[in-house]
Order: structure tokens, then sequence, then C-alpha cells
């Protein structure tokens, strides 16, 4: 196999089965130290590519093999703050030369569940900024890259949240819909241009969350979990979190093979699309 199935552990490619897709070309990954960020990094290196990762998490090089240390590099900052989308694209182009082939845009936040009436001013504004202020703003800074070659492709990891109003809070819910009209957008306006942006939307991979917020925990939004909110929501979980011995687990890796094949040529008439990795999670 091409991917391991643990999150976050290092991760050792066969080497007979890797090909030149990324042979020569140069890829941005946000949100690279853990998790979804993590999985496509390690793959896309798998294939060759040189990827430059972004995240403001620290990244633990342990979880790459030796061999590919040359062929990435790691830039920490927070992409929510002034000039740090830009500063990481210019470290990018400096590192591995003038030209951007991919961007896959994974960093993302999940909110507390709070609905309309109660969500804070605090979330909204965190979980907006990272999940929707932050892709557009690397899109904005990648494209010209792309338009220059007329070549390049754009990957939004969205989540079955972006169709669905019962699986998260209204800020992520709004975000990640945003997220999707912004992939629309860019995917028609510059489809003449060489330049392919479709998104994933994942499904339940963190099957923590519900024991987090009957621990009482708080989001990666900065705050405590809405319990009156999630009860509503907590139903719709379930019907992903049941156990299946025929269907497989939604590991971060499967969701890496797909965004794999999405930058590859076996996808080049593919432009524009959400593509749900859910089990049928979203045709509910």
């Amino acid at each position: 196999m091409l991917y391991n199935t643990s999150p976050d552990s290092l991760f050792l490619p066969q080497q007979s089965n890797i090909d030149p897709l990324g042979f020569g070309k140069v890829a941005i990954v946000t949100g690279c130290s853990s998790g979804i960020g993590l999985a496509v990094t390690q793959l896309l290196l798998a294939h060759q590519f040189q990827v430059c990762g972004l995240d403001v998490a620290e990244f633990d090089y342990h979880l790459l093999r030796e061999a590919d240390h040359g062929k990435f590099h790691f830039h920490k900052g927070d992409l929510t703050s002034p000039g740090i989308v830009e500063e990481g694209v210019r470290i990018c182009v400096a590192g591995f030369g003038p030209r951007i082939d991919v961007l896959v845009n994974v960093a993302g936040v999940m909110d507390n569940f709070s609905s309309a009436d109660a969500v804070t001013d605090e979330v909204w504004d965190k979980v907006m900024a990272v999940n929707l202020t932050v892709p557009v703003k690397m899109m904005r800074a990648v494209i010209p890259f792309m338009k220059e070659k007329k070549d390049g492709c754009i990957i939004n990891v969205a989540s079955t949240a972006a169709k669905s109003g019962a699986v998260a809070g209204v800020a992520y819910t709004a975000s990640k819909h945003g997220l999707i009209g912004a992939t629309k957008n860019v995917a028609w306006r510059f489809r003449n241009e060489g330049i392919r942006c479709n998104a994933v939307l994942p499904g339940a991979i963190d099957s923590s969350i519900g024991k987090r917020i009957a621990q009482g925990g708080s989001s990666n939004a900065g705050s405590a979990w809405d319990p009156e909110a999630f009860a509503e929501i907590e139903p719709v979980h379930a019907l992903q979190a049941r156990p299946s011995e025929t269907t497989p687990t939604i590991t971060p890796h499967e969701v890496a093979k797909t965004i794999v094949f999405l930058i590859s040529d076996n996808a080049r008439t593919i432009n524009g699309v959400s593509l749900p990795v859910d089990k049928a999670w979203g045709v509910v």
C-alpha cells in the first residue's frame, strides 16, 4: 500500500509503488502538522512532490522519512495574522523556486456547536477566519503562479457540514458552506486558464468528539462545547459512528488518497466538484 491507516505516525511507503506524479512539482499544504494535513503531506512526498507545509503548531520531523526531509520545508505561523499567508508563499518560492503547482487548504477549526442564538463573536470570528478567510487568501496568493504557467490544482478540505445544517454549529456550518462557494467560483473563473479547484467533504474522522463534549471539554475555537445545541446534532453523528464490518473506517489517509486522486491527471476534467468522503453520511 502507498499509505497507512495510523494517524499522526511515521509514514513508510513502499518504494516500488511510488510514481512520478509530483516529480519536479511544488505543493503547499496548510494545517500540515497533524490529521488530514499531515497525511496529505506524507502522501505528496511519497509521490515526489516538494512540499511547503504551513501550520500554527510545531511540526514533528520524526513523522517523515529522512529521505523526504530535503523535499519538505515547514513554516510555523498563524495564517489569520496579517501578512502571514503572503509570507508563507514567499518562503515556499524562496525554497523551491518560482512555481506553485498545488495548494491544499486543510487548516481548520471546529466550533463549539453553538446555534445562531448563542454563538459568541469570539467563536464566529475565529472559525470564519481560519476556515474561510485563510483559504481564500491562500488561493489569492498562489493563483498568479498557476496563471503564469497555465496549470495548477487547488483542493479545499471542507466537511459534510458544507452540505448539511445538522452536523455542526452555525459558525462551522456557515464557514464550510462558504468554502464550497469559493471553490465553485474559483473553478469557474479560472477554468480556461488551466487551474482546477475542487473540494473534499470528509465525514466524522475524530470519534472522540462526543467524549470530549461529555467531559465538558472545549473546542479548538477556544470556547466550551454547547451541550444543549449538541444534543440536537448528536443523533446525526450517531449515524456516522455506527460500527460496521463491511465499510472502512474514515482515516486521514483515506481523505489524503482522495485528494491525491483529484490532483492527478486522472481527474484532469474534474473541476468545481464537492466530493464526499463519508461512507454515505452526506446522503441523509
